[in-house]
């Protein structure tokens, strides 16, 4: 097998591509002057299931990991410690992971590819089995004069390159990076808060996109990624700043939130955990639970970026949408059992334990406000 990849550059400057063949290490070569082949491992590959299909799918979601040295070589720049034990963790449980997401801030490299090599070295037991898709953060995307977002120097220059060539994600345009994933029951838009995603921007027109047309009969959960903070935190740094979030982020976007029934809306780059009540505008429509059912009030937003880079911190008055938070290391997994129960567990990356979950029993008629006899043969959420 031969692969090919851009690795700098214009990202468009080759197409990245897969050449199977039958080259391979020489074991024996006999006098007749046979060749025999081997190879050193058998990689097995689960596909997706179809939108709509109505199957178990188990999806592990997590931001900020980063990547670490398993002999401690590297402990005088130790950002990422926890980052050995989400993946370890992530390993031990593989045969109950159909899909993972990285919500952005992938390795951490700032510029040194080697530091890409030793990232996709550490996850390749868990990319070569399920897929592994992944969002833009600010350490991959965030260069001065670039147009990015945000002016920071956060990715060493890299500007998005190496993320948008080393791993695939079905977006129009990979250099915008993003994109939506049809995955069984669940609809998950995945947006790039290191480019502009006001109203009457492109991105904008895109996130509308993706939430109003999917068919929430076929496709009944509906999840919203991005890697900064759009929607609700209680972290130092914005704390500082006398808000809650990135500015102009829900603003922008909570009326598309409320509008298209998005279920949950899930974030990075803080680096920790929080769950929100379903709220919208700053108001709690439902009490926080462990169980939701029946008709929609409001998105649920959860910040999981405790993927392993060094914890952040929390202010110390608690709002009062905040039901749940934890500082340490974990990851999000969501099981979808049907079209009417999904399950969000919060677990930890040190012993898999569960320390958060809820679940939301609702039918699609529940999503669309009407009744057995009188549903829309149209089952949009618009």
């Amino acid at each position: 097998m031969t692969v090919t990849w851009t690795s700098g550059y214009g990202s468009s400057e080759a197409t990245p591509f897969v050449k199977w063949g039958i080259q391979g290490q020489i074991q024996i070569l006999s006098p007749a002057g046979t060749l025999t082949f081997s190879r050193e491992t058998m990689c097995r590959f689960k596909a997706p299931p179809y939108p709509g299909e109505d199957s178990q799918q188990r999806v592990v979601i997590f931001g900020d990991m980063g990547k670490a040295e398993a002999d401690g070589s590297n402990v005088y720049n130790d950002f990422e410690p926890g980052s050995l034990n989400t993946t370890n963790q992530l390993i031990k449980d593989l045969k109950n992971i159909d899909l993972v997401i990285h919500n952005g801030d992938i390795c951490y490299a700032s510029g040194y590819l080697s530091q890409w090599d030793q990232f996709t070295a550490q996850v390749e037991p868990i990319a070569s089995t399920v897929p592994y898709m992944i969002g833009s953060g600010n350490h991959e995307r965030d260069w001065p004069g670039s147009g990015s977002f945000y002016g920071t120097l956060d990715s060493g220059g890299e500007c998005g390159v190496p993320a948008q060539n080393m791993f695939y994600v079905p977006a129009e345009n990979r250099e915008q990076f993003w994109y939506s994933i049809d995955y069984g029951m669940f609809r998950f838009c995945i947006a790039n808060t290191e480019l502009d995603w006001r109203p009457g921007t492109e991105q904008y027109k895109f996130i509308e996109h993706c939430l109003s047309s999917v068919d929430r009969q076929k496709q009944p959960w509906l999840i919203f990624l991005a890697h900064r903070v759009l929607g609700y935190s209680s972290a130092t740094f914005y704390g500082a700043e006398g808000t809650t979030e990135e500015p102009m982020g829900r603003e922008s976007l909570q009326s598309l939130w409320q509008k298209y029934k998005v279920d949950i809306a899930i974030y990075g780059h803080v680096h920790g955990y929080e769950r929100t009540c379903p709220i919208y505008e700053n108001v709690c429509v439902a009490k926080a639970s462990d169980r939701y059912t029946g008709a929609f009030t409001a998105t649920t937003h959860v910040v999981v970026g405790g993927g392993g880079a060094s914890l952040a911190e929390y202010t110390s008055v608690r709002a009062r949408w905040s039901h749940a938070q934890d500082l340490d290391y974990g990851f999000a997994k969501l099981t979808a059992f049907n079209h009417t129960t999904l399950l969000f567990e919060y677990k930890k990356s040190r012993d898999g334990s569960v320390h958060d979950h809820f679940t939301i029993d609702r039918d699609y008629r529940d999503i669309l406000a009407c009744g057995v006899d009188n549903c829309p043969e149209t089952t949009l959420a618009a």
